[in-house]
């Protein structure tokens, strides 16, 4: 174990601090919580310093920032003791929203306003933290997405705006058409799948001083459950080897692997298991030697580096 690293970052120079991890409602709705779960869910998290909280409109079909929002309604107070992030952009087809005739995208400013205030109402809070485009649109206009952001900015509804799995120029020509920095890119990341790494994605992060949020850091539970695939079981049995040599579990050394990164990533957790949540708290205190990062390095992509 290496010394005790920070568990709080800036996502950027200019914005706000969130937690190194956060928890992840994707699945909230498959975890059958009662509100009273909910609320000491939360209050597990805030107590392991993981005071972020990543939503979608779309989760759960359309359901799940209710039931987040349950927990606050009930208990108010915990409201400023977290980071509230959401996204949308994503129209999916479901029986509460008949009007979505095909799965599609939706970047208008109309649509990114009425998302952002069903947020608000479902989540029982007065403002966001952070929303983000949740997937770039092919018919999306950079300039009436910023004019919309800038005023819920202006209106208090939300504070900071960033965007998910955009490519680096998607990236970069939002931003020129912004007043304000993007905080963040949130995109898939994990020993599974390093596309980011390499497609330009995380050398923008560094130069342009922001954290991205990594999202599916267990390559969506394949990495632990899923031990057909050959890339898979190379990087376990590397996994296993290093939690023996650093005296952790392989789901902590997959995480630490990933914080290791320059970039200074924030990684979005999926999991509705306290224990789990604790598990992961402790690999930001994990600092990897060079040459094993570069053992699971090259377990991932099944040859050593040119």
């Amino acid at each position: 174990m290496a010394a005790d690293r920070s568990t709080r970052i800036q996502l950027h120079p200019n914005g706000p601090d969130f937690s190194k991890l956060s928890a992840g409602m994707w699945r909230l709705n498959e975890w059958n919580f009662s509100v009273d779960d909910m609320t000491g869910f939360i209050e597990t998290a805030l107590e392991l310093g993981i005071t972020t909280f990543d939503h979608a409109d779309i989760y759960g079909g359309y359901r799940n920032e209710a039931l987040f929002g349950e927990a606050l309604k009930k208990q108010p107070a915990l409201r400023e003791k977290m980071e509230l992030v959401t996204k949308c952009g994503i129209c999916l087809v479901t029986e509460n929203r008949p009007q979505h005739i095909i799965q599609h995208y939706n970047t208008s400013a109309n649509h990114i306003r009425e998302s952002v205030e069903n947020s608000l109402i479902n989540l029982h809070t007065d403002y966001l933290d952070l929303v983000l485009i949740h997937r770039p649109d092919p018919l999306m206009s950079a300039t009436e997405m910023a004019d919309c952001f800038m005023e819920l900015i202006s209106e208090k509804k939300i504070r900071h705006i960033g965007v998910s799995n955009f490519t680096p120029s998607q990236f970069s020509m939002f931003q020129s058409k912004l007043d304000v920095p993007l905080l963040t890119n949130q995109v898939e990341c994990s020993l599974l799948h390093l596309k980011p790494i390499y497609n330009g994605t995380f050398d923008q992060a560094q130069e342009l001083n922001f954290s991205p949020m990594l999202w599916s850091p267990f390559g969506g539970g394949r990495l632990f459950h899923h031990h057909g695939n050959e890339q898979t079981q190379r990087v376990l049995h590397v996994l296993n080897n290093l939690a023996q040599k650093y005296s952790a579990a392989a789901d902590q050394i997959a995480l630490a692997w990933l914080l290791m990164l320059p970039c200074n990533p924030h990684i979005v957790l999926g999991t509705g298991k306290t224990d789990r949540l604790r598990g992961a708290a402790g690999s930001t205190q994990i600092e990897l030697e060079r040459q094993d990062w570069y053992k699971l390095l090259e377990a991932s992509n099944g040859h050593p580096v040119p």
